[in-house]
């Protein structure tokens, strides 16, 4: 079954975490690896740290503060940055991700990142994967100072893109950010069932959603 119609798409509007690479790294560094990173820098114990982790990532969730690395440096009185390049080794593509950015570009189609990843975070991710070479254009919501929860955000990206949003198509793993897309006036968005590949599937939604990227192929 054909899903999308290619003479329809100018622009495909990719998502990095959870779409091209596996959550996994993300959710070990931020659930397991920080809180005992932290546990052991206050001299508290883990469940200490998960408490206090837990009541700070909910408050900041969905903001831009909840992607700054920078941010969390200075909250946690940690080095982020220098943590997760001493973790990078374990970044890893999703399967069909190479495949899928391969055909993306070889066709006439713009290929472009669009991240909510602090520009700190993207540079150690494209530095481990390499991916960089398969985009015609990289964004972070850092540069609009708006997350892509954001409707600010992307009225900005289309701005800056001088493309109709209505000639692209945005791919992400996170619901509430495609329906925003949406509304925004993306002509087709998708979700990625499985972001984190060591949990399981989650179940459809009413948005059209794939688990691998090569689903959506070929590019025509």
């Amino acid at each position: 079954m054909k899903l999308i119609d290619w003479a329809e798409v100018d622009t495909i509007l990719l998502d990095m975490d959870g779409t091209l690479l596996d959550l996994a790294f993300d959710n070990h560094f931020w659930k397991q690896a920080i809180p005992t990173i932290y546990a052991e820098d206050k001299g508290i114990s883990l469940e200490q740290s998960q408490q206090h982790l837990g009541q700070y990532y909910e408050a900041y969730s969905g903001t831009l503060e909840w992607y700054c690395t920078d941010f969390w440096s200075e909250k946690l009185g940690l080095d982020i940055i220098k943590h997760k390049t001493d973790m990078a080794h374990k970044i890893a593509l999703r399967p069909g991700t190479e495949a899928f950015l391969t055909e993306a570009k070889a066709s006439a189609k713009k290929v472009v990142l669009v991240t909510n990843a602090h520009p700190e975070t993207l540079r150690v991710k494209l530095e481990t994967t390499a991916i960089d070479q398969y985009f015609d254009q990289l964004y972070t919501s850092h540069q609009f100072n708006q997350p892509k929860e954001s409707p600010l955000f992307w009225s900005q990206l289309e701005a800056e893109l001088e493309a109709s949003l209505s000639r692209c198509l945005f791919i992400d793993d996170t619901e509430s950010i495609l329906i925003q897309a949406q509304q925004s006036g993306v002509k087709y968005s998708v979700m990625v069932k499985q972001p984190d590949l060591s949990l399981p599937e989650r179940e459809a939604t009413h948005m059209l959603s794939v688990n691998q990227l090569t689903e959506l192929l070929p590019i025509k």
